[in-house]
């Protein structure tokens, strides 16, 4: 474990439930703190009985959701803005594109899976969704986020430390993947382009030495 995710983790344990939800609404930020790993040690806390699961389980979902909805926020104020200052950046565009294969499911996905993706999706959702639709699926996002890595923590209570490992490696293992096949999209897609281009620029060349 790292320096990082021992200072987190001891400042948890000596301020309970309020250090739980200040690391949960960090993360879900984007800011580089462990919090599925804290999730999970939350899980595993909870079933040595230091932490009651009645605390632990809203804390976890109201920090995330504070999180999610103040980018929401955020891109629905100034979404203009932030797409000159950040539209060419490699993360942005991922999102904008998984945003637009698969609508409000992006949003659902993100919670628990490719969550590195999330604070651009959250952003983008700010200018194509309501509010009220927006919360419904973030809640629904969450809560299975919280209870399936809290709920590994707490079956995994004597490994839940390999157990983050693992879920963290495939992760970013599914993250790789996904921007490797968008890469490879864009790539084929250029590429089509340019053949097509090139054929069409033939075919009037010809076309002008026929009328010639």
């Amino acid at each position: 474990m790292d320096t990082l995710a021992e200072w987190t983790l001891s400042n948890v344990m000596a301020y309970g439930i309020p250090a739980l939800l200040l690391v949960a609404y960090l993360g879900s930020l984007g800011i580089p703190f462990p919090v599925t790993l804290v999730i999970m040690a939350a899980g595993a806390l909870t079933r040595a009985g230091i932490f009651d699961w009645h605390q632990a389980l809203p804390a976890c979902l109201a920090g995330a959701m504070l999180a999610d909805n103040s980018e929401y926020l955020l891109g629905r104020m100034a979404q203009p803005w932030l797409s000159r200052r950040f539209g060419q950046k490699a993360v942005w565009q991922q999102a904008l594109t998984t945003l637009n294969r698969h609508g409000i499911w992006a949003i659902l996905l993100t919670r628990f899976w490719l969550t590195p993706l999330a604070p651009a999706i959250n952003i983008l959702a700010g200018g194509r969704y309501t509010f009220r639709r927006f919360l419904l699926i973030d809640l629904v996002g969450q809560l299975l986020w919280v209870t399936l890595y809290g709920g590994l923590g707490y079956i995994f209570a004597a490994q839940w430390e390999w157990v983050s490992q693992v879920v963290g490696g495939i992760t970013w293992i599914s993250v790789a993947g996904v921007l490797l096949a968008y890469g490879l999209f864009f790539f084929f897609q250029q590429h089509r382009r340019q053949k097509a281009a090139v054929g069409e620029g033939v075919s009037s060349e010809e076309k002008v030495n026929r009328q010639g």
